[in-house]
């Protein structure tokens, strides 16, 4: 049987605990359908590495601006502060002589992306530059400050077709502002049914979701996803819980567990069959269904549409930026006829980018900094999460 979506973890240890009692690779490869190299490739990790090696490993590129070992960083900073007045590209070259070859030489905009980190880079002009918190959820105290949004776990319908419920909340109201039954989980789907609801109920300030897909992507810059890109360029804020911590989405997982009780036991033959018994259930609970923590008042008491209505995406421009670049499908920009990778999700957004040293450029995605690029090495160096630390760094 072939790897199932919902826990490929759980597929990975049953494999190994087959091998490990002895069972031939051949045959449990046979059995969950799997190559005897990939089968193989997914034993030596766990004899590596025990059980952590058997999660999703990460597909980011190994070097980033973040990641160089503690003694290199910590030399380019003496170095910088040495010569307060020289550029990344001279501190590289005093790194070369330093090294002279015992380690792989960073690229000149990793040693620039240190060098902002630990605020050595004196910028040319003041930039207006936004930092999203991340930190901390936000309480969100009216109504649209902030919705919740979350598939549902998913259930077999009557005919055998899973569903996976959207779903999303107004976090102050409580009101459920959408329910749809969906046969996957892909992005194509909810763009649309957020487009509706956002034509519908405005635009909120911000929205709190886990970081699963589409919400966000393991593999996206800066766990970015489509979506989230698309709710960006609304001006709509992201949050994310952690994982693991269903608790701080907690109103929502709560509306989760009332309807589960109420509209999917049991579940509906098919998938217009379930819609009608979630629409019903949407009805009752906004209009009907008393809150003790409303006061006994029901959500449409409460919920009023959002004074930032819906008009599509809002241009882009980038007055402060020497050039604009965007991103082609294949997540990359050109510029001087050298192809730099950025991020597929990125995919065609309109970038700014300005020379901040002697070859070396800063990259902005609307008034969110995205890190630095070079011409040699024609990819991007993420520097701090723009976007609020909760969020994973770029893959």
């Amino acid at each position: 049987m072939p790897w199932r979506e919902a826990s490929v973890m759980e597929e990975r240890l049953r494999f190994v605990a087959r091998l490990l009692e002895g069972e031939g690779m051949s045959d449990v490869c046979r059995e969950f359908g799997i190559s005897r190299k990939t089968g193989y490739k997914i034993f030596n990790r766990y004899k590596d590495d025990g059980l952590e090696a058997l999660t999703d490993r990460s597909r980011r590129p190994v070097r980033y601006a973040n990641q160089l070992p503690v003694p290199v960083e910590a030399m380019i900073v003496r170095l910088k502060k040495d010569k307060p007045h020289w550029g990344a590209r001279k501190i590289r070259e005093l790194l070369v002589k330093r090294l002279a070859g015992d380690v792989r030489i960073p690229a000149k905009s990793t040693v620039h992306a240190i060098l902002d980190r630990h605020g050595l880079v004196a910028h040319a002009r003041k930039r207006h530059r936004h930092r999203a918190e991340g930190t901390a959820l936000s309480q969100a105290p009216m109504p649209n400050d902030l919705w919740c949004a979350d598939f549902k776990g998913e259930f077999k319908l009557g005919d055998g077709q899973y569903c996976y419920p959207l779903t999303v909340t107004d976090q102050a109201s409580r009101f459920l502002l959408a329910c749809e039954a969906f046969e996957s989980t892909k992005e194509v789907g909810v763009f649309e049914a957020f487009r509706r609801l956002f034509a519908e109920r405005g635009l909120p300030l911000a929205i709190r979701s886990d970081n699963g897909l589409p919400f966000a992507s393991p593999n996206g810059l800066y766990n970015l996803s489509r979506l989230s890109v698309w709710w960006l360029r609304l001006g709509i804020t992201l949050e994310r819980i952690r994982p693991g911590r269903p608790q701080e989405n907690g109103r929502h997982e709560r509306m989760h567990l009332t309807l589960k009780k109420e509209a999917t036991k049991p579940s509906g033959k098919n998938t217009l069959q379930q819609q009608a018994r979630f629409d019903a259930f949407v009805s009752e609970f906004n209009q009907q269904r008393p809150h003790e923590a409303l006061n006994m008042k029901v959500p449409a008491d409460l919920y009023v549409t959002s004074s930032r209505p819906y008009q599509g995406l809002p241009e882009i421009n980038y007055p402060f930026h020497d050039r604009e670049a965007l991103v082609t499908n294949c997540g990359r920009i050109c510029i001087y006829r050298k192809k730099i990778n950025i991020s597929t999700v990125m995919a065609g957004q309109k970038l700014g980018i300005t020379e901040v040293d002697d070859g070396i450029w800063l990259v902005s995605f609307m008034h969110y900094d995205l890190g630095y690029i070079d011409l040699e090495q024609r990819t991007l160096q993420t520097i701090d999460n723009p976007f609020g630390s909760r969020l994973s760094p770029m893959s």
